[in-house]
């Protein structure tokens, strides 16, 4: 996997090398009583999937100029920001293994300096130039909050329904990935097609992004810092369950299912839910899903000018799928 995301990061290495300036010096401050906390968010940058893709879709336009490196460090710090406060508001104390920003210091803090990155990524929003970025990011932090409360809304429903299911993560998790692509064709001031093109290549990347993300769900791995059956006491169902039970018609398992919407379910219930829905194709349902998504996402870049992006996209999709993260 460490090779392949080398491969992706190839034709922007400079561009990313860039980046990554930037953005550390945007979330850095002079006063160590905010210093200290930024420090915690700049030691978790991961493995900057957002950026990498905006500047892949800038790359495929031509030369990667300031306008794209303010657009991917805008949304790098819009979905930072985001994860500080999913992190308060879900009560979560690790993130991907490590402690969460609000268990090392406390949710006031948290909560602030969630707040600190959003007026930071409004910032290089506008140091864009580009009314029409800035109009896209304020959409979409709107579009986030959206899905959030959509997922809070649902737990309280007893329908499941796939419509449902990818309703709200469009909003949650593909918003994010669209604007990638979108503001790395905008920063460009590329025309309509290719703008519509990377935005819906992103949307897909965000769609697979998050199915991959719930299967995990359904298996033991300390690594990924999400014990199995995490998003079930979180009254949540995901693709892999919502198949299992729809497709098999069995009358127990939508009871169960009832009970993880009400809180209701006890660490059996949710254990017993997991084997039914492995039992009955769930997981191999929603890899099919995200196989037949990947395919429409190659589909669209497929007529890029510069193979090395072309190639580097079609290995990106590939990475979302195949992660083990």
């Amino acid at each position: 996997m460490k090779s392949q995301l080398l491969e992706i990061r190839r034709p922007i290495e400079s561009e990313l090398a860039r980046y990554a300036t930037l953005f550390e010096k945007v979330l850095s401050h002079k006063e160590s009583f905010m210093d200290k906390p930024l420090s915690h968010v700049r030691a978790k940058k991961g493995k900057l999937m957002r950026p990498i893709l905006v500047l892949l879709m800038a790359k495929e336009w031509g030369e990667v100029g300031e306008t794209a490196l303010h657009g991917a460090v805008t949304l790098e710090l819009l979905h930072t920001a985001s994860l500080v406060h999913d992190d308060v508001v879900d009560e979560s104390n690790e993130r991907r293994g490590q402690p969460s920003l609000h268990k090392v210091y406390d949710n006031k803090v948290a909560v602030l300096l969630g707040d600190y990155m959003l007026a930071l990524s409004l910032h290089q929003a506008a140091l864009t130039q580009q009314v029409e970025i800035v109009e896209e990011v304020a959409k979409l932090g709107a579009t986030l909050s959206e899905g959030e409360i959509l997922q809070l809304a649902n737990v309280e429903r007893e329908e499941l329904s796939e419509e449902a299911y990818f309703n709200i993560i469009r909003n949650k998790t593909s918003a994010l990935f669209s604007a990638c692509g979108k503001l790395g064709a905008m920063a460009q001031n590329a025309d309509g097609e290719y703008c519509r093109k990377a935005a819906k290549f992103g949307e897909i990347v965000g769609l697979c992004f998050q199915i991959r993300d719930d299967i995990f769900d359904y298996f033991d791995d300390a690594s990924i810092g999400k014990p199995r059956g995490n998003d079930m006491r979180e009254g949540k169902l995901t693709l892999p369950v919502i198949y299992a039970i729809n497709h098999s018609g069995d009358v127990a398992a939508r009871e169960l299912a009832l009970k993880v919407k009400r809180f209701e379910a006890t660490a059996e219930d949710i254990a017993q839910l997991i084997e039914f829905t492995k039992e009955n194709g769930g997981i191999e349902y929603a890899r099919q899903t995200m196989e037949r998504l990947r395919i429409e996402a190659v589909n669209l870049v497929s007529g890029f000018r510069h193979a090395d992006v072309r190639q580097a996209l079609e290995q990106y999709i590939d990475f979302v799928i195949g992660r083990d993260f």
